[in-house]
Parts: structure tokens; C-alpha cells; sequence
């Protein structure tokens, strides 16, 4: 359904990206020069030192975009997520294309023409976008190179997927009516007509001449899929089946081909391939500089420990990490030894009476955490994830909190996309886990950056860090 939709449409969008971009990088440098908004002082560049950055230009783009899956057909979509997508990705590009001509070429390119290109890159792949969109959509009211379509079952599968099919008319999908099981009470399915029941599936097809047929059975009528395959095995009209598992899909699901055998994939890790690597790589070298530029506030900190009170300088808990493996934390301790001895294992509270005076400071400003960076350097934690928690709260909320496990499909980390939201310390878990669930599902490496720049800014000092 999306594939044919992502080659035709994904192949218009790949080739109107790479002209509008290279035809807003020469339009950036025809106004710096010849239409100058700000007088030029230094002369005037030739032109074939710009336009032999063009195919550069449309390379690294293309690469960019990508990437960062700007044609994925399921960000093509949403036209909101694709807006914002395409932003990050043409700043992304405009940032490295800065850096390329920076360290590599010994000319200096104006400053202006890149500030131009960045403006008029990115309004006008995001303007031709809507122009072609709103084309196809017009195209497509109008009733031209339309697919019909036949849905067989009942329920919240079949009925989801035909209200997500009208929501985006630019697929040029329309559904004619459903075909429901004779037992069925329904009288129609997301306003849908009833065409009829499954042992009259051979003469709907002939009278209605749909080019695909769907299939979203619920689960209580997978025992007539025999019976619905039987009537369709000499049909040449295409045939896709929608699995009833959508209440399952939390992290979302994806279906890969093994040698001719459908396997579905339910809520695995978006953390594979070359974005696991660039994370991991990322893990170990700003990990293993931090360790080295903090030496100082370290030997500070553990001065500081040392005189305060009596007891160790770090220490050691158990947390639950990637797959539910446990692992060892380090932190600086800010606690009595032998905190735990009467009370057993509790969450600290903001007028604990365990901390000692020094340890109140570190766990406020989150000096305490600074250790955890060796846990990253091994590979037991990553710079930005889920914060690991104690098994023994761990098993407490697994059965408590729908999903609280699959915040553990990535490796847990020193911050975390909740964390720079404010929920951390003694507060909802809930929300918590609805924010540590939202990046997963929305991982990328801009999105690892952006919430450790938000932790440098403001994720060190908390009302609920104590």
C-alpha cells in the first residue's frame, strides 16, 4: 500500500529536493552579489567558485535527508513530523556543508550567501512540498489514477486503518465497502457500506472490480481465514492481510522478508545498525574526555566526601539495564553508611534524613551522578536513555505500569529525555515512562544531542533532584 505510494512519490520528492537545493544555492549567491542587501566590500567573487559546490551540495543533501529518513513513506505522511524533520535535516546538512567548505577549502565563502542558502533552502523544499502534495490531492479529488479497495473483517484494525486511509487522500486509495463474516451484527464499518458476507467475496470482486482486498480480521475470526484464503486463491486482485495485533505495537512493529517468510517484529529497538555504532562511538569519546577534564572536580569532590563524614568515596548500587541485565552504578556517595539498615529500599525524599550535609549539595546540583561516566566508558550505560532503577522496584512496577519493561530495549543513561522534562526524582512514573516510551519510539542522534545540550543548560540543577 505505502511502497508503491513511497517509490512513485518518494522518487518526485528526491529529485525536486536536489533541484530546489541547488538552485537556492546559486539564487543565494546572485542576491549577496547582484542584489545586494548589504554592500559588498571585498569585492566580487567569481560565480564557477559557487556553482562548482553544486554537486557537492546535492550529494550531501541527498545523503542527509537520507539519513535522517526524510523519504521514509511513514514520515512522508505526517505532514507536521515531515515539516519538522526536513528543518533538522537541511540544518544538519547546512552545518556540515559549513564545516566541509571551512576545513577544506582554503577559499572563505561568505557568510551571507550560507545564511541566504540556509533561509532559502529550507522554505523552499518545505514550500515545494506543499504545492506537490496539495497537487496530488487535487489529483486525486478529481477522481484521477485512483485505487479501489474492499476491506474483509470488522473491528479496531480494520476500522484504524480506513480512518488513517481517508485521513491522507493523497495515496489515492478510496475504500468501497467492507465484507463482513454472516454472523456479523454490524451495519457498516467506519461508515463503510456492508457489500456483504464471506462466501459471497467472489461475486463482490466481480461487481465491484477492487484492485486490492484487505484483510483485519479480530482475533475471534482468525478461524474463517482458511475459508476467506480458499474463496481469494484464484482472484488475480491483490490481497493484504493487517495482523489484529495493534494493541501489542507500543514501540510500533515492522515486517521483515527471511527468505519468503513474513516474520512481524513487535516493539523492537531502534537502536541497530550505523545509529547504534555513531551512539556507541559518541559514548566512548565523550565519556573518556569527561573522565579526563574532571579529574580535578573529582579529586574536589572526593576530598570533600572524605572530611565530611565517615565511609567510602563512591558507591555502588544494583540497576537493571539493556534486556534486563543488572549492572553496578557508581556514584559519589552522599549518604550515612549503612543508610538502608532499618529502612530497607526506599526513593529518597526532599527532607531525607539519610544524607549527609555535603552529599545533600552533590545530589542537588546531580554531582553525585558524575561517576556514571565509567559506566558508560565500559558499556553498561549510555550518555542519554531511561534512567536505570533497582530490580527491586523494577519488579514492583512491571506490574504495575502497562509497558514499564520495554524502557529497558535501550541502554539506560546518566540523562534522559524525562529527565530534561522535569520528571525525575520522587515524581510520576507514569509520565515518566510515557516520556522515556516517546524516545525510544523517536530516537535519533539529533535527539541525543538535543537532550544533552538541554542537560548542560538545565538538567544538573532540579527542584525534584535530591
Amino acid at each position: 500500500m505505502l511502497k508503491r505510494y513511497h517509490h512513485i512519490v518518494g522518487g518526485i520528492f528526491r529529485f525536486v529536493d536536489a533541484c530546489v537545493i541547488s538552485l537556492t544555492w546559486l539564487a543565494a549567491y546572485w542576491i549577496r552579489f547582484h542584489i545586494p542587501l548589504i554592500e559588498v566590500t571585498k569585492g566580487l567573487p567569481s560565480f564557477e567558485k559557487y556553482s562548482a559546490l553544486t554537486p557537492l551540495v546535492v550529494i550531501l543533501w541527498s545523503a542527509v535527508f537520507s539519513g535522517m529518513k526524510v523519504y521514509h513513506s511513514q514520515r512522508m505522511l505526517k505532514r507536521t513530523h515531515e515539516v519538522h524533520l526536513i528543518l533538522k535535516a537541511h540544518l544538519t546538512a547546512t552545518l556540515g556543508f559549513i564545516a566541509i567548505t571551512y576545513l577544506f577549502s582554503e577559499y572563505r565563502y561568505s557568510r551571507l550567501v550560507m545564511i541566504y542558502f540556509c533561509a532559502l533552502g529550507g522554505v523552499g523544499i518545505i514550500l515545494f512540498r506543499l504545492v506537490l502534495r496539495n497537487g496530488l490531492r487535487e489529483i486525486r479529488r478529481r477522481g484521477l489514477n485512483l485505487r479501489y479497495m474492499i476491506g474483509i473483517g470488522e473491528g479496531p484494525a480494520l476500522e484504524t486503518l480506513i480512518s488513517r486511509i481517508d485521513r491522507f487522500p493523497e495515496l489515492g486509495i478510496r475504500i468501497q465497502g467492507i465484507v463482513t463474516s454472516s454472523k456479523s451484527k454490524v451495519s457498516n464499518v467506519s461508515k463503510k457500506p456492508i457489500l456483504g458476507h464471506f462466501n459471497e467475496i467472489h461475486k463482490i470482486i466481480q461487481k465491484y472490480e477492487p484492485d486490492q482486498i484487505l484483510i483485519a480480521l479480530p482475533r475471534s475470526q482468525y478461524a474463517d481465514l482458511d475459508h476467506i484464503f480458499s474463496l481469494l486463491k484464484d482472484e488475480t486482485v491483490d490481497i493484504q492481510l493487517i495482523p489484529d495485533i495493534h494493541e501489542y505495537t507500543t514501540l510500533g512493529c515492522e515486517v521483515e522478508d527471511f527468505d519468503g517468510l513474513p516474520i512481524v517484529k513487535i516493539n523492537d529497538s531502534p537502536l541497530q545498525g550505523w545509529g547504534a555504532i555513531a551512539k556507541r562511538g559518541t559514548d566512548i569519546i565523550a565519556s573518556g574526555l569527561a573522565l579526563i577534564l574532571l579529574l580535578p572536580l573529582f579529586g574536589l569532590i572526593a576530598l570533600a566526601i572524605k572530611f565530611s563524614s565517615k565511609g567510602p568515596i563512591l558507591y555502588s548500587q544494583e540497576r537493571m539495564g539493556i534486556d534486563g541485565q543488572t549492572f553496578k552504578i557508581l556514584k559519589f556517595r552522599s549518604m550515612k553508611t549503612n543508610a538502608e539498615a532499618q529502612t530497607g529500599a526506599i526513593w529518597a525524599d526532599r527532607n531525607d534524613s539519610r544524607r549527609t550535609a555535603f552529599g545533600s549539595f552533590i545530589r542537588s546540583t546531580s554531582l553525585d551522578e558524575l561517576p556514571q561516566l565509567w559506566n558508560v566508558l565500559k558499556g553498561e550505560m549510555s550518555l542519554v536513555g531511561p534512567r536505570p532503577e533497582r530490580p527491586v522496584f523494577v519488579h514492583q512496577f512491571r506490574r504495575e505500569i502497562p509497558h514499564y519493561m520495554l524502557r529497558h530495549k535501550v541502554k539506560a543513561g546518566i540523562t534522559g529525555w524525562a529527565q530534561v522534562n522535569g520528571w525525575r526524582g520522587n515524581t510520576s512514573l507514569d509520565r515518566r515512562i510515557e516520556f522515556d516510551l516517546y524516545y525510544i519510539r523517536n530516537w535519533s542522534y539529533l535527539l541525543d544531542l538535543k537532550i544533552l545540550v538541554a542537560t548542560l543548560w538545565k538538567g544538573f540543577i532540579n527542584k525534584n533532584a535530591y
